[in-house]
């Protein structure tokens, strides 16, 4: 920081004027309060020949108790005023330009004093016996008058509310609210103009146009009425909200806050970083003023939301669809799974693959006495919570002993005025193992599904393999299934199709024939095929019954078996639909074919029906 500085913050916030008392001396000049006249900095520049650079030093009259209070470097005791009111500031590198403002604006209420005495070395005078004496200079008064300035009653009245002591965030809070609550329904018309920069921004820190500039920017915020203002300076107005100044009750601060959100932030007067502050403050303003978990969650931070959401389902994937396992997963397996073929090639079955390598893993997969999910994001921890802690915000009560349960993986507890949260911290998150889980699955699913280029195997990830493996034989044996064609049998109306079969027989038998089937003296033996008549070779493990296996058998052997079809009542059509359906298994085919009530072989499959019933069709 250079004194230069301090001089324009001097002129640009209280309208004081650098004054040049000594002729002789221009490397001195002093900054004097305005309507007091009394001195509140004495400023020096000295040249070190050795270095070729100036020095730059002031003395500031803001209290020796200073210097316990900001323990630096650059400030000490005073070099050329007398008193415990005086310190001396060197201008250097390292100075904080914020930490000299404020003990300037300490200086500029500290009072009024009328007299100094000052040493200046080089007005030293040698007397003939060669010793040297200091010579005082009297305050004469100050020849500068600036042009009065005109600050409002109101404003004025406010800066006499500040109370000046050690310079801590309670006490910046404090007075903050104090003055806060003063201007609460101020309104003034002087626009803004200029900038403005400020860590945890106040009243204090604003000069008098700036002050003025901002009540006015906020008078027209409160209509509706938005407009871009230095971010310091929309802080203030977010400060003003959390500590309710300007509000009926919590829940019109919150909603105030949103509609800033959405008039300020939202059109890309702010930024995300403010956004950010913004939801995190909401979520703590709501929570230490106990509104419904339903109002904190809508104005929480998103992205806190999605990961306390995803680490409910996946710790409890059996209580969720394979939609909301996807999501989780994507949530916490980086940029590059949501890229993947399977799941844009078709994400239904690509979710479902996902999601399954999750619920198999997560349920088969132990180590040191842990499951998955917890080798994967710890276990719940509890840790302080210091709601506000990054804005200006001064509590007005105690906080209330007891517990708000944000959501099933988030607990706020409340302790004797001290506040903890329990939850899952992302410190202790295995990313990498998360991570690696699912670039094997979609490792190994690529290949499976034959789409999108190959990714490398990596060794460390050889664990997960087995359960991937698992879900791949799975969904194969599900695609069989749901391949095989599926028939439905009606049996009750099978007494029907058998006499519609005897009718049609009937019909196409001449009367010889006929009377031969109805002989009265002579009845018709039908033969009944028993299970024990048929060879032992014959009943191999197929799940058909005797009666198909030995049509099969005569049409390996090329007989005719209409008059066995016949005999027993069948219909061929049903019968070729049964042995089909029974050997689909096996074969992966139709092997039957039945064109106008004919049975035939599909001569495809003759050799493998002769292996599967015995070996050889002789």
């Amino acid at each position: 920081m250079q004194l230069s500085e301090l001089i324009s913050y001097a002129r640009e916030k209280y309208q004081i004027e650098e004054q040049h008392k000594w002729t002789d001396f221009p490397g001195f000049s002093v900054l004097s309060e305005p309507h007091t006249g009394t001195w509140v900095a004495l400023l020096m520049r000295q040249w070190d020949y050795e270095t070729g650079c100036e020095i730059e030093r002031c003395d500031l009259k803001c209290g020796k108790s200073s210097l316990s209070e900001y323990r630096r470097t650059y400030l000490s005791s005073p070099i050329r005023m007398r008193g415990d009111k005086w310190i001396s500031v060197a201008f250097e590198e390292e100075t904080e330009a914020d930490v000299v403002y404020r003990l300037f604006d300490r200086a500029v209420t500290s009072g009024e004093q009328r007299g100094f005495t000052i040493i200046l070395d080089s007005l030293r005078s040698s007397s003939s016996d060669n010793t040297q004496r200091d010579t005082p200079l009297p305050f004469s008064g100050s020849s500068y008058r600036p042009e009065k300035e005109v600050i409002p009653d109101r404003i004025r009245a406010m800066r006499r509310l500040y109370e000046y002591g050690p310079e801590t965030p309670e006490s910046r809070a404090a007075n903050f609210v104090r003055q806060g609550s003063f201007m609460a329904d101020y309104e003034d018309d002087l626009p803004w103009s200029g900038d403005f920069s400020s860590y945890f921004p106040t009243y204090h820190d604003l000069r008098t146009e700036q002050l003025r500039g901002y009540f006015s920017w906020r008078t027209e915020l409160r209509k509706g009425i938005y407009s871009p203002v230095p971010l310091s300076a929309a802080y203030i107005y977010i400060y003003e909200l959390l500590n309710q100044i300007g509000t009926v009750s919590p829940e019109d601060s919150l909603q105030k806050m949103q509609a800033f959100e959405h008039g300020y932030l939202d059109p890309g007067y702010g930024d995300e970083r403010m956004r950010q502050y913004l939801r995190r403050w909401m979520l703590e303003f709501a929570i230490l003023n106990g509104l419904p978990a339903e109002t904190v969650r809508q104005v929480a931070e998103p992205e806190l939301m999605l990961g306390d959401r995803a680490l409910s389902v996946l710790r409890s994937p059996s209580a969720h669809t394979d939609e909301e396992i996807a999501d989780a997963i994507l949530f916490y397996a980086g940029k590059k799974l949501p890229q993947s073929p399977v799941l844009n090639r078709d994400p239904e079955r690509g979710k479902h693959l996902f999601s399954a390598v999750w619920r198999v893993a997560s349920e088969r997969f132990h180590q040191s006495s842990k499951d998955l999910f917890t080798l994967c994001f710890g276990e719940q921890t509890i840790r302080p919570w210091r709601p506000l802690a990054s804005a200006v915000y001064h509590p007005q009560t105690r906080p209330v002993d007891g517990d708000f349960e944000l959501d099933p993986c988030r607990l706020y507890r409340c302790r004797n005025g001290l506040w903890k949260v329990v939850s899952y911290e992302s410190l202790f998150f295995d990313k990498n193992r998360f991570q690696g889980l699912f670039h094997a699955a979609d490792q190994r699913f690529r290949r499976y599904c034959k789409t999108g280029h190959p990714l490398r195997e990596v060794p460390s990830e050889s664990w997960a393999l087995p359960f991937i493996e698992s879900v791949i034989d799975e969904d194969r044996r599900a695609a069989l299934e749901a391949a095989r064609p599926r028939i439905t049998l009606d049996l009750s109306g099978l007494d029907q199709i058998r006499q519609d079969a005897l009718t049609t027989r009937d019909s196409l038998l001449t009367q010889e024939e006929l009377a031969e089937i109805h002989m009265p003296e002579e009845p018709v033996s039908v033969p009944c095929v028993k299970e024990e008549s048929i060879p032992e070779e014959l009943l191999p493990g197929l799940p058909l019954d005797p009666l198909p296996l030995q049509i099969l058998r005569r049409l390996l052997l090329g007989d005719s078996v209409s008059s066995l079809i016949l005999e027993n009542r069948l219909m061929p059509s049903i019968l070729a639909d049964t042995i089909n359906e029974a050997l689909f298994d096996e074969i992966g085919d139709t092997v039957l074919l039945c064109e106008n009530d004919e049975l035939s072989l599909v001569e495809d499959y003759r050799e493998d029906l002769t292996m599967l019933l015995g070996g050889n069709d002789a």
